[in-house]
């Protein structure tokens, strides 16, 4: 359990960040690690609850005391193993999740004392590949079943991994030039590389996993097509129609969504860094910040995002506004209490680079009126109005007030996944434009859903165990389909946690054994 009484004498030592004015000068990750040492005395905090409350915060139940106690006693190795017991991509939600689990942590109900989980659980992974102990894992026997998923983001990589390494033929399709969805297209550099998400791709294509890219299903693949080719099919197309804003001059040019921005941003920096696409990448496009009086409108990470890339790009200045009030700076116990998700003021990332270097405002419960433009046609005035703190946040008469703007960036949420596919398979749908797929298959038989094109804009964590979970079904389904041949495996290796999908070691570390013994993999391979 850690330290006996260890979250009584050490401190929670929360994430470092790079300095704000150095990092905005930069694509490189902000987040700095800590010592193995001082990650240690972080684990020993850890007082592995009677009722680990963190495991109910965890959309994937990762099993949190388990592997805080084996950073604790020196155990990586170990460690990782527990880690990727429910969890294919850790180095993604150690980055870029906003960790319930640690508002859940028993130690938060002292506000901002909960255990550095997210911390943790990067410096596991991260060292885990820095060692080599992540190698790939193809399965010991193939079924002879073909499944497709359709969508490469977390939720699309998650099942073809599990479904893979359970022995089914998987090919992954991506109608973008290379794998990852939004981590690697809407997600900056500077949250996380880009070639975090490569290594995992290409550990899915050594373990066997067609990755193909550049191809729209729908468009370049009819739905026929497909059908025909495979036993089952996953849609895990993403949350990806924006909420637009329905105001006078919305068809100004300089107007646009974000993650148009974001994409744009994203595939400059692959230029310029890598990894390479796996197929010819669109010419990023003229969209761009640089010089230019931004407003970004929506507080959500994606908005900070905006920002971010912004005042990279050398903005001359960038203001976010949001709808509704600036939220209270502690957890209000009468609307979350612990240990639900608080509801409590954060200064982004991005925002606290802004404001740093002097060129960046946030402002809340501000409601857009219209835009206004030059004889070109291009936007250059923000008109918008104090909003009222109930809904439907009305302006209120007498707060009218303009913001120059060069560049506007609508960065307000996702209503629902894209209908063409839906409906191409003939997919019933639920009342918000989601696929309706109450046990992960949908109306049409064989055909399957997961992450937000079921569940809508979610979490990444919710993403994976979505993928997870979906990949149960469907080998559910397949096994109860008239057998196939049985055709051996390429290779006879340890192949991890996938029968059934989601168990990983034989029950959490015994506290005082000598470790979980030595990963029975191969060497690692060169990828």
């Amino acid at each position: 359990m850690g330290k006996l009484g260890g979250f009584l004498e050490i401190e929670r030592a929360g994430i470092p960040y790079r300095d704000p004015a150095e990092r905005a000068r930069d694509y490189s990750e902000f987040v700095l690690k800590r010592p193995d040492e001082e990650l240690a005395e972080q684990g020993a905090r850890c007082m592995d609850c009677g009722v680990p409350f963190c495991h109910n915060g965890c959309p994937l139940g990762n099993l949190i005391p388990d592997w805080n106690d084996l950073v604790y006693r020196g155990r990586w190795q170990d460690a990782i193993r527990q880690l990727h017991a429910t969890n294919n991509f850790p180095e993604f939600t150690g980055r870029l999740c906003p960790a319930p689990c640690e508002a859940a942590c028993v130690l938060e109900i002292r506000e901002n004392n909960a255990v550095t989980i997210k911390q943790i659980e990067q410096s596991i992974v991260d060292r885990a590949w820095k060692e080599g102990w992540i190698r790939p894992r193809p399965p010991k026997r193939e079924t002879g079943y073909g499944a497709a998923v359709v969508g490469s983001g977390p939720a699309g990589m998650a099942a073809a991994q599990q479904l893979r390494r359970a022995g089914h033929a998987v090919t992954l399709f991506e109608r973008d030039e290379a794998a990852g969805g939004l981590v690697r297209f809407g997600v900056p550099d500077f949250k996380i590389e880009k070639a975090v998400v490569e290594r995992r791709v290409q550990q899915l294509i050594h373990e066997g996993v067609e990755v193909r890219c550049g191809v729209d299903v729908g468009v370049d693949l009819t739905v026929d097509e497909l059908r025909d080719s495979f036993d089952a099919v996953v849609l895990a197309t993403g949350s990806r129609v924006p909420r637009d804003l329905p105001v006078p001059g919305r068809e100004l040019d300089g107007v646009h969504f974000a993650m148009d921005y974001l994409y744009s941003r994203n595939r400059w920096v692959a230029t310029e860094a890598g990894p390479r696409p796996m197929t010819e990448a669109p010419d990023p496009s003229g969209l761009s910040a640089a010089g230019k009086n931004v407003v970004v409108i929506g507080g959500g990470d994606t908005g900070a995002d905006c920002v971010g890339n912004s005042i990279r790009e050398g903005a001359l200045e960038v203001v976010q506004l949001e709808l509704l009030p600036e939220p209270p700076p502690t957890r209000p116990d009468e609307l979350t209490p612990w240990p639900l998700w608080p509801s409590k003021y954060r200064l982004s990332y991005a925002m606290d680079e802004a404001k740093t270097i002097d060129r960046g405002e946030q402002d809340f419960s501000i409601t857009t009126t219209r835009l206004s433009g030059d004889d070109q046609g291009r936007v250059s005035t923000l008109h918008a109005a104090r909003a009222s703190d109930e809904p439907p946040f009305a302006a209120v008469d007498g707060t009218e007030f303009e913001i120059e703007a060069d560049l506007v960036l609508l960065a307000m949420g996702f209503l629902h996944p894209e209908q063409g596919l839906i409906e191409a398979f003939g997919c019933e749908k639920d009342g918000r434009g989601n696929i309706k797929a109450g046990t992960y298959e949908t109306s049409t038989k064989g055909v399957f859903a997961a992450g937000d094109a079921r569940r809508g804009q979610s979490l990444i964590v919710w993403a994976i165990n979505e993928g997870r979970q979906c990949a149960r079904m469907v080998d559910r389904y397949l096994g109860s389909l008239p057998s196939r041949v049985v055709r051996p495996a390429p290779h006879t290796v340890h192949t991890g946690n996938v029968e059934p999908a989601d168990e990983g070691p034989e029950g959490p570390p015994r506290k005082v054994s000598p470790g979980l013994g030595p990963d029975p993999s191969p060497a690692p391979q060169e990828f």
